[in-house]
């Protein structure tokens, strides 16, 4: 089974997309996605020193539209990856990629959104001095205690021995000078401390752009960066990303539920390596690829079709389907069972795993056409729970 991700802001580096901006055609996509984002990404990812391409309102555009162009290039005909990708997620600011690789909004709506994305986060950075470190290694306990005695977030937790601190200079200086056992500081090159309180001012801004979004339930499963569970709902999907601006990123419930769902092979979308690096130290018998350069794309197609399989997730028009979030004990609602319509939003049941017990809704309603689980089974991520027909179409 194959997942494909896209990497978060840091993945960047000068002149990443020269070789890609060679083809023609993705010259011509990156002006048009240029174009909707303000900026010119191809001088960014060509032409602008490191410092330059840090910047918050640039480098979190480059890191969206990038990925979208690479995956046209991976899918010619993008029809195509539906039979063959079973999961995708996006670390920080590559969910809008894996947003609109699913077909939950598209491109150009991402380009907006991380456009103001970007601008806000940026705005809500200066206006208190603030940066992440990663802390590599040590005791994980340890690490944790020594974040929070020191007043800092975990604001990414990227699995076994990589915990990404955040909060003040002052913070953080504190954390350099008393540091966890045994783990060693590295501090990042992004301009503030994402995904932690410092960045609130900048989820309002969204939440307001995001209401006018319009969405699509998306056509694979979606792994969220807030709990690692599997969400089918697109404008859940688009809450969910907003919110996280302010919220650590727990890349490691990500990747225990790529497990659940059976993933062979993880392929990281340009530009690439963070993740596939992250997964080789943490998901062991996992092939990974790092898909940084165009002249890897008949390597990476390879990869695909050895690991590609449909996801359980059927798109079929005439009817919607209530997925399970994560792995667990199915635990059908009383009055569900009972009904043979749902209303929108009505409890389905709950998903009950060792970490925590989870309600499961139907988000759009309709017609109970068939259970697809019996109470007490037990159920994967992505799993269809009930088919539902929408109610007033024929």
């Amino acid at each position: 089974m194959l997942v494909i991700v896209a990497p978060g802001q840091g993945a960047q580096s000068p002149g990443f997309l020269i070789p890609w901006l060679e083809d023609p055609v993705f010259a011509s996509r990156m002006e048009w996605l240029s174009t909707v984002a303000g900026l010119d990404l191809a001088h960014y990812g060509t032409e602008a020193d490191a410092d330059t391409i840090r910047d918050t309102q640039i480098a979190q555009p480059l890191l969206v539209a990038t990925p979208l162009l690479a995956a046209l290039e991976l899918f010619p005909h993008p029809a195509d990856a539906f039979s063959k990708i079973g999961g995708v997620a996006g670390h920080s600011v590559g969910e809008l990629a894996a947003a609109a690789g699913a077909r939950v909004i598209t491109a150009e709506q991402a380009m907006v959104l991380v456009r103001e994305r970007g601008k806000a986060m940026a705005q809500a950075a200066a206006a208190t001095p603030t940066g992440m470190t990663a802390v590599l290694g040590g005791d994980r306990e340890d690490v944790l205690a020594t974040i929070e005695r020191h007043g800092l977030t975990a604001a990414n937790d990227n699995g076994p021995g990589q915990v990404v601190a955040a909060g003040t200079l002052e913070q953080l200086a504190a954390l350099a000078e008393d540091p966890p056992t045994k783990a060693r500081l590295a501090p990042l090159s992004v301009a503030g401390a994402f995904h932690t309180r410092h960045m609130e001012p900048a989820v309002g801004h969204l939440a307001r752009l995001a209401r006018s979004v319009s969405t699509h339930d998306p056509r694979t499963p979606v792994i969220s960066n807030k709990d690692g569970q599997v969400v089918h709902d697109g404008r859940e999907v688009v809450a969910r990303i907003v919110g996280q601006i302010a919220n650590p990123v727990r890349w490691d419930l990500c990747m225990e539920t790529m497990l659940d769902l059976g993933v062979t092979g993880l392929l990281e979308m340009p530009p690439a390596g963070t993740l596939t690096g992250i997964a080789r130290r943490a998901m062991k018998g996992v092939e990974t690829f790092a898909l940084k350069t165009p002249d890897q794309l008949d390597d990476a197609r390879a990869f695909c079709e050895r690991h590609g399989e449909p996801s359980v997730i059927d798109t079929t028009p005439t009817w919607r389907m209530v997925v399970s979030p994560a792995k667990g004990t199915f635990r059908l609602d009383d009055t569900a069972r009972e009904q043979d319509v749902l209303p929108a939003g009505a409890i389905v049941g709950s998903v009950a795993s060792l970490r925590d017990q989870t309600k499961v809704l139907a988000p759009h309603g309709g017609q109970v056409v068939e259970w697809l689980v019996e109470d007490g089974d037990l159920v994967s991520p992505g799993q269809p729970l009930v088919r539902l027909h929408p109610e007033g179409t024929a």
